[in-house]
């Protein structure tokens, strides 16, 4: 049964093919055009009247084709019944991704048969577009239906119009040539039906120009008599110009499946009968069980169907040729090879070969029966000792002691000895195979060449196993000897790499140090200690050399005598290659660190030479400034000219000073390189721009201060009418306890006074200071001590001056109040009043008044006071 159903499958490929090419240019669906309407009326009528009768051998049917597939459990019931296989099971409810789902696996299932769908989709099923629905079901009656239709060796469309060409040949008026035009007389459609049913249609009494009653007639005998639904209406074929051709081959298709009975059974004995003849025996017990169940498969499924069809098709021959002997009509004639007697003999031959082929099948397997229990004991001490054995061969030729370590050696050693004795253990076994594989040949096993292939394999392998047993024995012996050399030039490997490493990793480091210089004596000694370093390196390459050579001495043992070393010296984690590649670096660092010394000499040599002018200017600005100040500070003191002549002697200072502003200007931008170029201490100088700008900040203020105090004292001793006797004479006593350069400390001030004849106590120098010192400042300036000589010795300065100067404080009264002192004197100068002032004893007072004309008369020996 297997050979038929491959003979089938073979050419139903073919036709598949075949029938791929005629579907594929003719049969795409453009969903851009218009389906003629009366095309549309006959397809929907003609495939309505399809699905419903084979929808009906599942006791349902459709009304309307595009409504009735839109949730898809239709479609997928007529698929399972045209194909005879199962689908899916079906989504459940009544959503639309539902109906999707169900429909797309309809269409997933035409697409399995090899059928290709153009431009048909299940969300226009779904959605009732008539045209995608017709396109559908179209292809589906294309794949089921007329696919399988083959007259030699056509394709299906050309299969069936040759069929029915054959068929309708002996009838007068009848010229099929295409599925349209050909049929709208009905006259082809009735000489089918006649041709295999005489007994149905009386041929002879049908008139071409009657098509509607013909077609009717072959309507109505078809649905009756045949069991073929009416799919058509004979007034839309015969007012249709052009018949809508896939209606019409939908319908014909239905007579060739009604009428090819006989020759279908014939081609299925034709197809059986090489495969009951078969008597290819099998190796195997499974196998000719698998053939006796294909055997009884055939006989309990395939053949009863065929059994039906024979007695049909033998009814239906009888009843045909009493009913046509009935009415005086000569007997119908099959075509040649296609009588019922010819059906009978194949059906004979058929039956004579099933039974040879089932003794054959019964024998057979017997005969395996006694075999196998031989054969599977002997397979399963095989399958035994090739487990047993397996991998043994490879782990005896394995040269993994090559790569393996000292220790590793003598633990595969070890192992070895203990594989040795386990080998000597299996030799009964290898026997016992030897003399089964004997009885196999002797009671002539079907499959005896390859027991005895497996036997010899075994037996060839067990010799083989002993050979590779003692070479390896004595591999691990030689490689052990080597391995012990080996170690040892390990260990001294590892003795001379450690230092060796950690001298580079010191080296690297010092060579990618970031170093800060600041002058180019440091950077000259970087370049040194790095030319030292440098002459250490041809030392270093002779270690690195020799130790090396080491490693060098190890590779050499080992591609001599075959060993493969794994790269890992037991006694270091340095490698070769670290060695190797760490040496590239201090070789490639060395260069490198020429370079940046080279530039930082470079940058250093540029910084000096920015330092070198910085200090040039710098050494002679500072003590220009210096020079200027004393200069400034004796002419601000300088008794020998007038104050006119100190004023312009000032003045020109001042312009000079002015002038010399650009000179500034350039230090300036010479330290703003300095800066740029990070520069921080110049030992060429010991000016800074700090100490610059203070020093200029101060001459501008100097100059300023003193041409300010020279004009004071000019306004001074115009106003006061002092001499300029007098006035050097103040400039020489100050000049003369001057110590802080223009400035006179309390101690100095006090002295000054006793030394121009002031006999001062404490509260009455502490008056004065308050006088000279209003800020606290801790100092006594020359124009302080001018204001105050001026005041002590100026005419106008008088006890009358004073009694006037308090007369406007009191408001013109003749005494003074506590609240009026303190609120128009400083506070010490008004409680010095307070605490001198007598009470005034004029009627006209208030109390607490106090008499400032007797303080005053006292104030300047005047009064007893």
């Amino acid at each position: 049964m297997m050979a038929v159903e491959t003979q089938a499958q073979y050419t139903t490929s073919y036709m598949m093919n075949e029938e791929h090419q005629y579907m594929t240019p003719e049969d795409e669906w453009d969903r851009d055009l218009l389906l003629d309407p009366a095309w549309e009326k006959q397809q929907r009528k003609t495939f309505t009247a399809w699905c419903n009768s084979h929808l009906r051998k599942a006791g349902t049917q459709i009304e309307n084709i595009e409504d009735d597939f839109r949730n898809g459990l239709k479609l997928m019931l007529l698929l399972e019944v045209i194909s005879g296989e199962r689908l899916p099971k079906p989504d459940k409810g009544k959503m639309r991704f539902h109906k999707i789902a169900n429909v797309n696996k309809a269409l997933d299932f035409i697409c399995s048969k090899g059928v290709k769908l153009v431009s048909i989709g299940a969300e226009e099923i779904v959605d009732g577009n008539t045209k995608m629905t017709l396109g559908m079901i179209w292809t589906i009656i294309l794949r089921f239906a007329i696919q399988d239709i083959s007259v030699e060796e056509t394709s299906a469309k050309e299969g069936l119009l040759l069929w029915c060409q054959r068929k309708t040949a002996p009838y007068r008026n009848v010229n099929v040539q295409n599925f349209h035009i050909s049929w709208k007389d009905g006259l082809a459609l009735c000489a089918l039906i006649h041709r295999h049913r005489p007994d149905l249609i009386d041929y002879s009494k049908l008139k071409k120009d009657d098509p509607i009653g013909n077609l009717n007639t072959a309507f109505e005998v078809a649905e009756k008599y045949l069991d073929i639904p009416k799919m058509l209406d004979a007034e839309d074929i015969v007012n249709t110009p052009k018949p809508d051709e896939k209606a019409i081959m939908t319908y014909v298709s239905c007579f060739y499946h009604a009428f090819a009975g006989a020759e279908q059974l014939l081609e299925w004995i034709r197809k059986t009968i090489p495969w009951l003849e078969n008597r290819t025996a099998e190796h195997h017990m499974r196998a000719m069980q698998q053939k006796l169940e294909d055997f009884r498969d055939y006989r309990r499924v395939h053949k009863p169907p065929r059994v039906q069809e024979k007695c049909q098709l033998e009814i239906n021959f009888n009843t045909l040729q009493t009913k046509l002997r009935l009415s005086n009509r000569p007997a119908f004639m099959p075509s040649e090879g296609k009588m019922v007697s010819d059906i009978a003999n194949a059906w004979k031959g058929l039956e004579q070969v099933e039974k040879g082929y089932e003794e054959w099948l019964l024998t057979e397997i017997r005969r395996l029966e006694r075999l196998d229990h031989l054969a599977e004991k002997f397979k399963q001490k095989c399958s035994l000792h090739q487990s047993w054995t397996s991998g043994k061969e490879e782990l005896l030729s394995m040269k993994d002691y090559e790569s393996a370590s000292l220790m590793e050696i003598r633990a595969l050693m070890r192992k070895h000895e203990a594989f040795e004795s386990d080998l000597a253990a299996h030799q009964d076994r290898v026997e016992q195979i030897a003399a089964i594989a004997q009885e196999l040949n002797e009671l002539d096993y079907h499959d005896a060449s390859s027991v005895n292939t497996r036997c010899q394999g075994i037996c060839d392998q067990w010799d083989n196993l002993g050979t590779l047993t003692q070479k390896r024995r004595d591999s691990l012996e030689r490689v052990e000897k080597l391995w012990e050399t080996i170690d040892q030039l390990y260990l001294e490997f590892a003795k001379r790499a450690a230092p060796f490493n950690n001298w580079m990793d010191g080296a690297m480091e010092d060579l990618q140090d970031m170093f800060i210089v600041h002058s180019t004596e440091e950077i000259h000694s970087l370049i040194t200690a790095h030319d030292q370093f440098k002459a250490t390196l041809p030392e270093a390459d002779k270690e690195r050399m020799a130790t090396m050579g080491i490693q060098s001495e190890i590779v050499k043992i080992a591609q001599t005598y075959g060993i493969k070393l794994s790269g890992v010296n037991p006694y270091t984690n340095l490698s070769p290659q670290d060695i190797t590649n760490k040496w590239e670096t201090v070789k490639h660092l060395v260069p490198l660190r020429d370079q940046m010394l080279q530039e930082e000499v470079a940058r250093q040599q540029a910084n000096e030479r920015l330092r070198r002018q910085f200090a040039a200017q710098a050494n002679i600005i500072g003590p220009w400034i210096q020079t200027k100040m004393e200069e400034i500070g004796h002419v601000s003191v300088d008794i020998a000219g007038s104050l006119e002549e100190q004023m312009n002697s000032l003045k020109q200072y001042e312009q000079n000073i002015i002038n010399y502003k650009c000179n500034i200007d350039k230090l300036e931008g010479d330290h703003q390189l300095s800066q740029e170029s990070l520069i921080f201490d110049n030992k060429h100088t010991n000016y800074t721009m700090e100490h610059i700008r203070v020093g200029w900040e101060q001459l501008l203020t100097t100059i300023a201060r003193t041409i300010n105090e020279v004009e004071n004292q000019i306004l001074t001793r115009d106003a006061k009418g002092i001499s300029q006797e007098q006035l050097n004479e103040f400039r020489a006593s100050f000049n003369h306890f001057d110590r802080r350069n223009g400035m006179m400390d309390p101690d100095d001030f006090r002295a000054c006074l006793i030394s121009m004849g002031y006999d001062l106590g404490e509260v009455e120098f502490a008056r004065i200071m308050t006088l000279v010192d209003s800020n606290n400042t801790g100092v006594v300036t020359f124009q302080a001590f001018i204001d105050f000589m001026t005041r002590e010795t100026a005419e106008t300065d008088t006890a009358d001056q004073v009694m006037a100067s308090f007369k406007i404080l009191a408001s013109d009264k003749s005494y003074i109040t506590v609240d009026e002192l303190r609120r128009e004197l400083p506070p010490e100068q008004a409680e010095y009043c307070i605490s001198r002032m007598t009470r005034y004893i004029g009627a006209d007072g208030p109390a607490g008044a106090l008499d400032y004309i007797s303080f005053s008369s006292a104030l300047y020996g005047e009064s007893d006071l």
